[in-house]
């Protein structure tokens, strides 16, 4: 406790060593605390759990929302590595709805350009998609890091390939090529 009364110093959240992979400690010959669910009796599943009718909805300049398509490229990866029980679904939903944000604000910027005019003064500004897309970028990165500490955690096999993440980029340019 300081002069002034306030609590200073101490343990604080995320300090120390970074945790390990799980296939880190395999390897390194220690022991990892694997927790295998058991198997559900009479229980009927599906493959993937169903996409959110707010993920397919129409944009208002007509245009489809890609979220979707994040959302069910992310579950497959994630089920692929046997962690899609180990990430929440809101999760997924958010990483999805994060990227599509972020590419209609980048397709915002190619139509109106990074110049926008002042609503009074009519003076030049940065366009508001701008900093927008800073944003949902930074979102993204944030979700993403979330998701994938997860797996780095729970999945016991080296993986290779690329991650959704990676793949970020490549559905703007394809967004934008009509494809």
């Amino acid at each position: 406790m300081a002069k002034d009364g306030t609590a200073r110093g101490g343990a604080r959240p995320g300090s120390g060593p970074k945790k390990k992979a799980l296939t880190e400690k395999i390897s390194a010959g220690k022991t990892a605390m694997v927790c295998d669910l058991p198997e559900p009796s009479d229980l009927e599943g599906s493959e993937m759990p169903p996409v959110k009718e707010f993920l397919k909805a129409k944009q208002k300049n007509g245009k489809d929302l890609c979220a979707e398509e994040v959302y069910t490229e992310t579950w497959k990866w994630l089920k692929e590595r046997g962690c899609e029980r180990w990430v929440s679904v809101q999760l997924i939903e958010q990483y999805a709805m994060s990227v599509a944000r972020w590419v209609q604000c980048e397709e915002a910027i190619s139509e109106y350009g990074m110049l926008a005019k002042h609503p009074t003064t009519k003076n030049a500004i940065a366009s508001p998609y701008v900093s927008m897309s800073q944003q949902y970028m930074k979102q993204v990165n944030q979700i993403w890091y979330q998701i994938f500490q997860i797996v780095k955690e729970n999945c016991s096999v080296e993986w290779q390939g690329n991650t959704p993440q990676d793949d970020v980029m490549e559905r703007l340019l394809r967004t934008r090529n009509g494809g």
